[in-house]
């Protein structure tokens, strides 16, 4: 299955933000059954990857992963997105 991938504007972020990002965007694909390209278009189409997962790091990373998908997917519902 060949990916497509948006190329977003996606903010300068270091090792652990970007391996978070990778994390976050496999737990919601296999929460939501969605393949992972998919779950980052959306993440990145929405502004929620930049300004929310990157922007938020600090505090998102202490979070468990339950917590993150039920709030990502609301954010993604509050911007008009569907999963």
């Amino acid at each position: 299955m060949k990916m497509q991938i948006n190329n977003s504007r996606m903010l300068k972020c270091n090792d652990e933000q970007l391996r978070f990002c990778v994390f976050i965007i496999n737990q919601i694909s296999q929460a939501k059954n969605k393949p992972s390209d998919v779950v980052y278009n959306l993440l990145a189409e929405s502004g929620i990857l930049d300004d929310y997962i990157i922007g938020c790091y600090d505090t998102l990373h202490t979070l468990g992963s339950e917590y993150l998908i039920e709030d990502i997917t609301d954010f993604l519902h509050y911007r008009g997105f569907e999963i």
